[in-house]
């Protein structure tokens, strides 16, 4: 039975992704910072393990209790929206100690199990904000582009060995708490320079007016199909307004 590996997954893709995966016979090893096994049906191919990316010895432990495993799904990561030159560098390091280092981190940890086995795929989830120019999102996507540079050289590491890495690209979900998580404790208006706020509210109201948005479904699915690509395919985008980006671009 083959088993996958989820960080992040008490919520929107990641809790979507469990499940998507355990419906379909996997065994799923659901991580989170503070586990939650309460989110899943009961099931003796599910287990809820706590995990946080920023913490090594918390990813060790977690990849030691999980056991071998086939697939790794880097979901975990933390949003961020607002006008660079109003966001604090605390804020900054935060963000990419969870959304570039923690994927670093916890793919490391799994690497000698897949080279030593000879086979294993990493799927690291960034999103669609690499495929296009998007305002408000300097500091989500440039640890998003981190991750897409980090994948696209480590295919070529792991290759020769059997092993795969790809990324899936989500685009703009309504139904994740993204938006109430993106400022990180910060008062939007600080987020928000007042030299900025006209602009930042245009660009905003284009942001809600477009008509296409992922589902939490859409992202699942592209993350199991990256799982089983033996194509070559390195980047899988999630939803129609990602597959528009994509297309565009």
């Amino acid at each position: 039975m083959d088993t996958v590996l989820i960080t992040g997954a008490s919520s929107g893709y990641g809790r979507q992704t469990a499940l998507h995966f355990h419906d379909r016979g996997w065994k799923v090893i659901a991580t989170m910072r503070t586990p939650r096994p309460d989110l899943f049906p009961e099931s003796e191919r599910l287990r809820v393990l706590g995990l946080d990316v920023t913490r090594p010895e918390s990813i060790a432990a977690a990849v030691e209790a999980a056991g071998p495993v086939d697939v790794l799904v880097n979901n975990a990561g933390i949003p961020a929206i607002g006008v660079f030159e109003g966001t604090p560098m605390s804020r900054v390091r935060e963000v990419f100690e969870t959304n570039t280092f923690g994927v670093m981190a916890t793919t490391q940890a799994v690497l000698p199990g897949f080279r030593e086995r000879g086979s294993g795929v990493v799927v690291n989830v960034t999103s669609s904000v690499v495929l296009g120019h998007m305002p408000l999102s300097a500091l989500y996507k440039a640890s998003k582009m981190a991750v897409e540079g980090f994948t696209a050289s480590l295919a070529l590491e792991l290759a020769p060995f059997g092993v795969r890495a790809r990324t899936v690209q989500p685009g703009a979900c309504l139904t994740t708490n993204f938006a109430q998580r993106a400022t990180g404790g910060t008062p939007p208006d600080a987020l928000v320079p007042a030299p900025y706020a006209a602009w930042a509210g245009r660009a905003m109201a284009d942001f809600t007016a477009q008509e296409l948005f992922t589902t939490e479904t859409d992202v699942a699915e592209a993350v199991w199909c990256a799982a089983h690509d033996t194509t070559g395919q390195l980047r899988f985008p999630a939803g129609p307004d990602a597959l528009w980006l994509a297309q565009a671009r």
